[in-house]
């Protein structure tokens, strides 16, 4: 399976936000909610890294060996994309 790390992560994820959901419930302190928070995002930006390191290392590395231009220049624009969603651009 391709991302296999990536869906156990996923599935400890969804743990953590059951958690947060919980203790939202609960009125929980704001602080502990919220480091909470931070470490599921912590979590999730592993995630995008793993997938992202998956898709360099099959996508772009076979479009950029591969004879196609147009599907070049179409996987770096989507990495390109990729960065500048992230940094808010």
């Amino acid at each position: 399976m391709k991302h296999e790390s990536a869906q156990r992560r996923l599935k400890t994820i969804q743990g953590h936000l059951r958690g947060i959901q919980r203790m939202v419930d609960e009125e929980a302190y704001c602080i502990d909610i919220i480091r909470q928070i931070q470490a599921v995002q912590a979590a999730l930006a592993k995630v995008s890294t793993l997938i992202l390191e998956e898709h360099l290392n099959s996508c772009l590395i076979t479009a950029v060996r591969g004879d196609n231009p147009d599907e070049r220049e179409r996987v770096l624009k989507e990495i390109a994309d990729v960065f500048a969603a992230t940094s808010g651009k």
